[in-house]
């Protein structure tokens, strides 16, 4: 569907951070103001997941090894 444009290093820490994120907005107080800005999480979850960030897309960036022909 869509060509990874990330490496092996960027989604890790993608991932990490996405979760580290979504683990903030569960154990946040419910009355905290931020809470709903933790779900920021999903985004990097997701790219993480998928290896395809459309940011990096529109820019041109290409954190994957290419393979060469």
């Amino acid at each position: 569907m869509f060509r990874k444009n990330e490496g092996t290093i960027d989604r890790i820490l993608r991932v990490v951070i996405g979760v580290a994120l979504l683990i903030g907005f569960l154990v946040a107080p419910a009355e905290a103001g931020y809470r709903p800005w933790l779900l920021i999480g999903i985004i990097p979850l997701a790219t993480g997941l998928i290896g395809w960030c459309p940011a990096y897309s529109i820019f041109g960036i290409k954190t994957c090894r290419m393979k060469e022909s």
